[in-house]
């Protein structure tokens, strides 16, 4: 059976992060339960032991592994387009006094993950399936959230109209970025205006394994 690679060391020299055994035990488990349901309907196409620590687990964190966030206080957080619940669940699995929701369009997906959930003992995380357009249109959900997260979802601009009407006044959104421009970022200030929003950093990292460009965005509701 292929298990996670043990690097502690890695964790703490990037991030600035220790995962406890209890963490890691955590992930391990979430990582053999990704691969069992993917057998079954089609989660990630990153299955490799040491391609899921780097690309859903280690770059889940280093998201949020940030000093404009109090890591120590409790936090309203959703995650947005989450799929197969990356970066929520390994946030909620080292922050678990955070609350997660996970918000996704696919009913199959929910479910599975709220089954996972529940597996993992995650008393801090549920999932629901909707679309972040209809979410906003909802009084419980409007300006509700301290943390918004999106991965991977279209433009910077969209995912930020995804994610702001979300978030409270001072509250943070964050965009995982792979690429990032000067166009994107002259774009991206254009719009910010209307959705009460600035850029407040843009945090670029190496990733420690495959030594690709991540960028992460942190944008605070004003």
């Amino acid at each position: 059976m292929d298990k996670l690679p043990e690097l502690d060391l890695i964790w703490e020299q990037t991030l600035g992060w220790s995962p406890t055994p209890a963490h890691k035990n955590t992930f391990e488990q979430l990582y053999q339960e990704i691969l069992e349901a993917n057998r079954q309907f089609n989660l990630t196409r990153i299955t490799s032991p040491r391609d899921f620590w780097e690309k859903h687990l280690w770059d889940s964190l280093a998201g949020v592994i940030s000093p404009l966030l109090p890591r120590d206080q409790p936090l309203q957080v959703i995650d947005i387009g989450t799929g197969a619940g990356f970066p929520g669940i390994p946030i909620a699995i080292a922050f678990p006094h955070w609350q997660v929701t996970l918000l996704d369009s696919t009913r199959k997906k929910v479910n599975f993950l709220n089954n996972l959930s529940q597996h993992l003992h995650l008393t801090n995380v549920k999932a629901i399936a909707a679309r972040a357009e209809e979410l906003q249109k909802d009084q419980q959900y409007q300006n509700h959230y301290d943390l918004a997260l999106i991965r991977a979802v279209g433009s910077a601009t969209v995912c930020t109209e995804y994610t702001l009407p979300l978030v409270k006044k001072g509250g943070l959104a964050i965009l995982y970025r792979g690429y990032w421009s000067v166009e994107e970022n002259n774009e991206l200030d254009k719009n910010l205006t209307t959705l009460s929003g600035k850029i407040e950093t843009i945090q670029e990292l190496t990733t420690p394994l495959s030594q690709s460009t991540r960028h992460y965005l942190c944008l605070r509701k004003v």
